[in-house]
């Protein structure tokens, strides 16, 4: 037996851990433009609107939980982690974890190229979702849906995005004074199983850059890249 849409919508307040007031908004972040288009006689407003407002929401929450996680990481660094969790193919991820394609409205056209799976359509439809739940519960309601769908992104991603943009500059520098890649040393490991330290040197050749401390090896390794790229730009500075 098919669900009814209300019964649909039901399962999509369950997933988000809350209940709409005014259902019209959700409805209206549900509706793709291919919907409204190809129903001219509907009064149906598609999720454009909340799509652009809800950017601006996410961008303001997720910044402040980047704050709260990372206290002592520089302005460059949040903004490279917040774009990497707002990208088209994190908001598609967390789209699909909830199964949001289901609950889309489409045109026909839109259905048939398979939108309800297209990165696009999922991660614009979860930005209207967010604005719509601004609009519908503020601040408040906005902020533990975030915490709820991001949460998880913020715990397990925020070091591993830092760590890769460390390094990566680190080698992107490396190879544009030296031609080839830095390397790292794994110097000593001290402490219990349980609460483990590791100590890891940066190197280009034999030549030592920097040295890191950390819980794991990708946090040493952190480290390690984020000071010798202090000393590069010392090196830069001292030759102009």
């Amino acid at each position: 037996m098919q669900m009814s849409r209300e019964e649909l919508l039901k399962g999509l307040e369950e997933a988000l851990d809350y209940r709409f007031t005014k259902r019209e908004v959700l409805l209206e972040a549900l509706t793709h433009r291919s919907f409204v288009n190809e129903l001219r006689e509907t009064d149906s407003r598609d999720n454009q609107r909340l799509e652009f407002f809800g950017d601006a929401v996410l961008g303001l929450l997720v910044s402040r939980r980047l704050l709260e996680r990372f206290p002592s990481t520089g302005e460059g660094d949040l903004s490279r982690l917040r774009a990497a969790l707002v990208d088209e193919a994190a908001l598609a991820q967390i789209a699909e974890k909830i199964q949001l394609g289901k609950y889309l409205l489409l045109g026909r056209g839109e259905e048939k190229t398979g939108g309800r799976k297209k990165k696009s359509v999922l991660s614009d439809a979860l930005e209207a979702l967010v604005a719509a739940v601004y609009l519908d519960g503020g601040i408040p309601a906005a902020e533990r849906l975030v915490d709820l769908l991001f949460g998880p992104l913020l715990e397990t991603s925020g070091i591993d995005a830092v760590d890769r943009d460390y390094k990566t500059r680190f080698q992107e520098l490396c190879h544009a004074r030296h031609g080839k890649s830095p390397h790292y040393v794994l110097e000593e490991v001290s402490g219990p199983d349980h609460d483990r330290l590791f100590v890891i040197t940066a190197h280009i050749g034999e030549t030592f850059l920097g040295k890191g401390v950390g819980k794991s090896k990708k946090i040493a390794e952190q480290a390690a890249a984020k000071e010798a790229l202090g000393r590069f730009e010392e090196m830069e500075k001292s030759e102009t």
